[in-house]
């Protein structure tokens, strides 16, 4: 009798036993996670939208007529920067004649102050009268006034002149012009309208029945993202609803210099409203493949398997599992690794088959 045909059996046995060897020594290997209960804060969620802190409309402070305007819808401005240009030749004039009166003022009190000097030194003599005296007083604060006033003057037109040349209040993005070159501006009248993205907030409509809850937690956050989640600096409630629909309005003001954020665009905001007991797994664990989504599930004897889940909200290190997994089951933090256990151990049980079978 062949001896070949008689070794099958031992050779199927021992490559049986190698696989199933090296399925316990990867089963053995991988890292493992329970499915655990956690105490979360429970969330209300709802839509809001992204509106600018500062929005600004710059208007005219003088008169003139608008010589350049150097900005445009869309163009970044920084602050103290000059948006528009008025013509300035008859505030020039004003400056100019200011400054002539005050030269002239300053004249006049230094030549009083002389003046009032001798007649003190005379009246001191006994030399002049005392209503002299008096009438070189009343001319040296006459000339004083003066002076004061004619320094007035030129402070106000040259502020005047300053008005010409209109200036952003804060670093921001021009959203409208409202004057063109060649139109007479006058005080009050819109010239260019901005706002800033430094500085932003979420406004948002909340339901009475949920208002009391967002008063006591006070905590709001903004989710951009399934991994990007910004908590609001500081939450504003109106005191009063609206008539029509019955919501309060909520402000979330965001920190400064949030990125990716836009006004007028809509986003997702959670209000912390109380706690409550989740089952979660680590976000490492989890496997989307096309359209399902789930985990490697480790038993209490080592095997692997592949069960699909329905997932919630990511949390700190986490997410909640909604549906497919039970407290105190282990699942796989290396999804790779169990894929490869899993192949190990379908080829182990298959060989076991073929062995029974033979």
């Amino acid at each position: 009798m062949p001896l070949i045909p008689l070794l099958r059996p031992a050779l199927a046995a021992l490559t049986a036993l190698a696989a199933l060897t090296l399925h316990a020594a990867e089963t053995l290997a991988l890292d493992t996670a329970p499915a655990e209960y956690r105490t979360l804060p429970r969330e209300y969620r709802l839509d809001g939208v992204v509106e600018a802190i500062n929005r600004t409309t710059v208007s005219a402070q003088t008169t003139g007529q608008v010589q350049e305007i150097l900005f445009d819808v869309e163009d970044f401005v920084e602050k103290d920067a000059i948006v528009a240009r008025l013509k300035d030749t008859e505030h020039r004039a004003r400056v100019a004649q200011a400054a002539a009166d005050l030269r002239s003022a300053s004249a006049r009190l230094e030549q009083t102050q002389e003046e009032y000097t001798r007649v003190l030194g005379l009246f001191e003599k006994k030399n002049v009268s005392e209503s002299a005296m008096d009438q070189a007083k009343a001319d040296l604060a006459a000339a004083q006034a003066e002076l004061e006033s004619a320094t007035a003057r030129l402070e106000q037109a040259q502020e005047q002149l300053e008005y010409t040349q209109i200036r952003a209040p804060y670093s921001g993005i021009v959203t409208h012009r409202h004057i063109e070159v060649g139109e007479t501006a006058s005080p009050g009248q819109q010239v260019m309208s901005g706002i800033s993205l430094d500085q932003l907030r979420v406004i948002v409509d909340v339901p009475q029945s949920v208002i009391p809850s967002v008063r006591e937690g006070g905590i709001a956050r903004i989710h951009l993202g399934p991994e990007e989640i910004i908590q609001s600096d500081r939450l504003t409630i109106f005191p009063f609803a609206d008539m029509g629909s019955n919501t309060f309005t909520v402000r979330l003001d965001l920190p400064d210099g949030t990125k990716g954020l836009f006004p007028g665009m809509f986003v997702k905001t959670a209000f912390e409203i109380g706690a409550k007991q989740e089952l979660t797994i680590p976000s490492e664990a989890v496997v989307h493949r096309s359209e399902v989504t789930a985990v490697y599930v480790v038993d209490d004897e080592g095997r692997v398997g592949f069960r699909q889940i329905r997932l919630g909200r990511g949390v700190d290190g986490g997410v909640v599992v909604l549906a497919g997994l039970t407290e105190g089951e282990q699942v796989a933090l290396d999804p790779i690794a169990a894929g490869v256990a899993l192949k190990s151990q379908s080829s182990a049980g298959d060989a076991e088959a073929g062995q029974d079978h033979g």
